[in-house]
C-alpha cells in the first residue's frame, strides 16, 4: 500500500467545461474513457460569457452527474469567465487584460464582489448536489480581493500554472503542469516544443498537471499530443487522479510521517 501512495500521478484536468464547449470536449473524453479508468477534474463555468447557463441546460447537467457517479471531480471555474470590469488603468493592467487574456474574470474585482460571485457559483454546485472542493480562476489571475474572498469560503484549494494551495491559507504546493497557447499554428508548435522539454525536465515530479482547453480539442495536432502524452505519462507508471484525490493523499502521508 505505501509503494502505491508513493507512485507519481498524473492530473487531467478540462478547463471551460460548459454546454458550449462540450462538442469540443467529448470525442477527446470519449478516448480518454475508452483507456480504462482515468479520472479528471472538470473546470466548470455555471454562466460561460453569460449565455451558457447551466440551469438551462438540463442534459448537460445530467452528463455533469454522470462524470461524478464515475469518480469524476468538478471544480468551480470562475462564473462567467469573461472580463466585464471598468478598463485597464495601467500598462501591466492593459497587457494582463488585453493581451495574455481578455477572461481574467477574477483579476480585478474587490473581496465583496469576489465573494457574492463565487457564493453565487457554490450555490449552483449545491442545487446539483455535486461535490464541490477546489476554485480555478480563469487564467489563473486573482486579486488580492479574491484571495481574501476565498479565506472565507469552505473550499479546500486553488490553483496557479505551477502550484495547487490548500485553503484558508494558501499554503502552496508544488504541481507543474503542462498547459498549451493553441489559438494559432506557430503557437501550438512552439507550445509542443514547450511541453516536451517541461515533461522531460519534471520526468521525477511527484505529479504532473495536464491543462486542457476546448480550443485544444479543435485542432488534431494538439488534440493528439495531448492524448499521447496522457498514454505516455500512464505508460511510465504514473497514477491517474482528480486533484482533491491527490491533495488528499499528500494530506494522508503528511499524517503518517508526522
Amino acid at each position: 500500500m505505501a509503494e502505491a501512495l508513493n507512485r507519481p500521478a498524473v492530473l487531467l484536468v478540462l478547463h471551460d467545461v460548459a454546454p458550449s464547449t462540450w462538442a469540443d470536449y467529448q470525442p477527446f473524453v470519449e478516448a480518454v474513457d475508452a483507456l480504462g479508468s482515468v479520472p479528471m477534474t472538470w473546470l466548470v463555468v455555471p454562466d460561460f460569457h453569460r449565455h451558457n447557463a447551466l440551469d438551462e441546460h438540463p442534459a448537460f447537467c445530467r452528463l455533469l452527474d454522470e462524470r461524478v457517479a464515475r469518480g469524476d471531480e468538478l471544480a468551480l471555474h470562475g462564473f462567467f469567465h469573461d472580463d466585464q470590469e471598468p478598463g485597464p488603468t495601467s500598462p501591466r493592467d492593459w497587457f494582463m487584460r488585453r493581451v495574455y487574456t481578455h477572461e481574467g474574470e477574477f483579476y480585478r474585482l474587490s473581496r465583496e464582489t469576489a465573494l457574492a460571485r463565487l457564493r453565487d457559483g457554490i450555490e449552483v454546485f449545491q442545487r446539483h448536489d455535486w461535490p464541490l472542493h477546489g476554485f480555478v480562476a480563469p487564467a489563473w489571475l486573482m486579486s488580492d480581493g479574491t484571495r481574501q474572498a476565498l479565506r472565507e469560503l469552505p473550499l479546500s484549494y486553488t490553483s496557479d500554472p505551477q502550484h495547487l494551495y490548500r485553503l484558508p491559507d494558501f499554503t502552496a504546493i508544488d504541481a507543474p503542469g503542462l498547459v498549451w497557447s493553441a489559438r494559432s499554428a506557430w503557437r501550438r508548435g512552439l507550445s509542443k516544443i514547450v511541453s516536451e522539454q517541461r515533461q522531460q525536465r519534471w520526468r521525477q515530479a511527484p505529479v504532473i498537471r495536464l491543462g486542457l482547453h476546448p480550443v485544444d480539442m479543435r485542432h488534431g495536432f494538439s488534440r493528439d499530443y495531448w492524448l499521447h502524452t496522457l498514454q505516455q505519462l500512464l505508460n511510465e507508471g504514473r497514477v491517474p487522479m482528480t486533484k482533491i484525490h491527490w491533495l488528499a493523499q499528500q494530506r494522508g502521508q503528511l499524517g503518517s510521517a508526522a
